[in-house]
């Protein structure tokens, strides 16, 4: 459903919450970057505000958008979100992953305890942000730690057409130097992994979502893998990052995309997790500078280092093509 702001009354988008009724729960903050979104975005709206975890505060930008997008979440926070939200400062296009990344700094001088990307197309059940926080409450202990539910696939009319479950092999470090396996729309993070992710330079051309997912795991901290579905996540023809159905068209991506471009990336990880202000665990620096040392070394080193426990990616055939391009240097 679009939301037209000029003929569909403010109620429409949910019912307005007092935002200091909830204050016994952990306060969540829900980060959204917009650009040209509006199409989809007042039914994300709409999810927010029925929420079953209450005390949540929207952090939002627009990076530019031309259609709309700004009006509407203007609308929204003074109407159903009216005291729950804060609209960073305007400083220029910074795109997706510098947008996502200014707003979480921005959240962390507040007095969040957790921090939940959102993506403008999407909708959130009502579960999401009370099953996320539960589930890092009950093992956290204090470590940074990272959650990440399971998602629906469903068409630009919020039908359902397939599902996406949590991946088979357990996400960690090193296979995050690999393959991003966790979409920023399904994460949540705790206070202290969010301080580790902000402490540090963002290499370029990478991801918000695969960054956070690279920095928790290299501190050994906890991942997450919730097995319920609580986002409906819309496959559309304009989707930044879309979800190939099937480990087929996966590497059909890759293969189309080429080798240059991921090896660039990985690189940059290496070099930016090397160079992380906080010290990371002693296994996870001799790994780390294990695969810096094969960057110009001959073929046997680069086969070595394969042999690295845990280099590997979901599938054995994507596994296959990443050792080809590791070879290749």
């Amino acid at each position: 459903m679009d939301l037209d702001t000029n003929a569909i009354g403010l109620a429409e988008l949910g019912e307005e919450r007092d935002p200091t009724h909830d204050r016994g729960e952990p306060g969540v903050a829900i980060l959204l970057s917009t650009f040209n979104g509006r199409k989809f975005l007042g039914d994300q709206l709409r999810s927010f505000t029925a929420q079953t975890h209450g005390n949540w505060q929207l952090y939002w930008r627009d990076d530019g958008s031309t259609d709309g997008s700004q009006a509407l979440l203007s609308t929204f926070t003074t109407g159903p979100g009216r005291g729950r939200c804060v609209h960073a400062p305007d400083d220029g296009k910074l795109r997706t992953t510098g947008s996502f990344l200014a707003l979480l700094r921005l959240a962390l001088t507040g007095d969040a305890s957790y921090f939940a990307f959102a993506d403008q197309d999407d909708f959130w059940l009502p579960e999401k942000l009370s099953r996320a926080v539960a589930a890092i409450d009950q093992t956290a202990a204090g470590r940074p730690a990272l959650y990440f539910c399971a998602r629906t696939l469903v068409d630009s009319a919020l039908r359902p057409y397939g599902h996406v479950p949590v991946p088979r092999r357990q996400p960690g470090f090193p296979a995050a130097l690999t393959q991003n396996v966790i979409p920023g729309c399904c994460m949540m993070l705790n206070r202290a992994a969010a301080e580790l992710i902000d402490a540090a330079e963002v290499p370029e051309t990478t991801w918000h979502d695969w960054w956070c997912y690279l920095v928790v795991s290299a501190v050994e901290g906890l991942v997450i893998a919730g097995d319920v579905e609580d986002i409906l996540y819309r496959q559309h023809p304009g989707n930044l990052v879309g979800e190939p159905r099937g480990v087929w068209r996966r590497i059909a991506g890759a293969v189309r995309r080429g080798r240059q471009p991921f090896m660039t990336i990985f690189w940059r990880h290496v070099a930016a997790l090397r160079a992380h202000p906080i010290p990371l665990p002693d296994k996870t620096s001799e790994l780390l500078a294990v695969i810096e040392r094969t960057r110009d070394a001959g073929m046997l080193a680069r086969l070595k280092a394969l042999c690295i426990p845990g280099l590997v990616r979901q599938t054995w055939l994507e596994t296959m093509l990443f050792r080809l391009w590791f070879l290749l240097g």
